[in-house]
């Protein structure tokens, strides 16, 4: 059995004081072992959440790296730099990167490398926009996503990512996509990694990332290939965040 991961991507959105509230909130009302738990924070929080989950069943992650490990890259990151703060996951590849800072498939594949050389655990996001799903071309945009990473790994590091699906369409819109399209998204990615390996297929968490909130958490996470969830708006609120992790147990 997959266990579950909830895992809150934070994204441009907090504060010194905000993050001490909504971290402690996770913390006092978190259940006991139901799944994993993550919260994603924007780097110059880093620290202070380190110390603020330090102790807890609250893991660390990023919102994304370089693919480099050092040099002349003005404003990014390393994963040296985010393993120095104990980060344990970064999402690599969210479609707001894609779309806002032109990163490609191939950039996404190099992070990916990156990522899991440092021992981190790379939660790669794909994703298609409306215009796409409404022409068709979901299985050959989401899975083309997750392929070009496929390519780039060996059969054994292929094992060792995680993937977030996150239909551009839903996200912020509060539009979702029902439970059942979500797991067949989900159930063609698992396909994708069976062509890598069959333990890539077996243990990799396929988590939904499009506007997964406490109101439809239950109903997306009884699905057989939804292995849990990257929560945008409702992670930034302890009770709704608190919420889907129950949903999850």
């Amino acid at each position: 059995m997959r266990r579950k991961l909830v895992a809150g991507n934070w994204k441009m959105n907090g504060s010194l004081a905000a993050n001490a509230a909504l971290v402690a909130g996770i913390k006092e009302g978190l259940p006991a072992a139901v799944c994993d738990v993550a919260v994603c924070v924007p780097a110059p929080y880093l620290a202070q959440v380190q110390g603020a989950v330090a102790g807890s069943a609250v893991a660390l992650g990023a919102q994304d790296m370089s693919a480099h490990a050092s040099g002349a890259y003005t404003g990014e990151v390393s994963a040296s730099m985010l393993l120095e703060f104990g980060v344990q996951y970064v999402i690599l590849g969210h479609s707001e990167r894609r779309a806002y800072h032109g990163e490609s498939d191939a950039a996404v594949a190099a992070k990916t490398v990156a990522a899991l050389n440092a021992g981190l655990v790379p939660v790669v996001c794909v994703g298609e926009t409306l215009e796409q799903r409404e022409a068709g071309q979901t299985n050959e945009i989401v899975g083309g996503q997750l392929d070009v990473v496929l390519t780039a790994l060996s059969v054994e590091d292929a094992a060792r990512i995680v993937v977030a699906y996150e239909p551009v369409w839903a996200i912020g819109t509060g539009k979702t996509a029902t439970p059942e399209m979500a797991q067949e998204v989900h159930a063609m990615l698992r396909a994708r990694l069976g062509a890598k390996s069959a333990e890539a297929a077996a243990k990799v968490r396929i988590l939904y990332g499009g506007s997964m909130k406490p109101d439809n958490a239950q109903q997306l996470l009884a699905m057989v290939d939804i292995d849990g969830g990257l929560i945008g708006g409702a992670a930034l609120k302890a009770t709704d965040f608190l919420a889907i992790v129950n949903a999850a147990a």
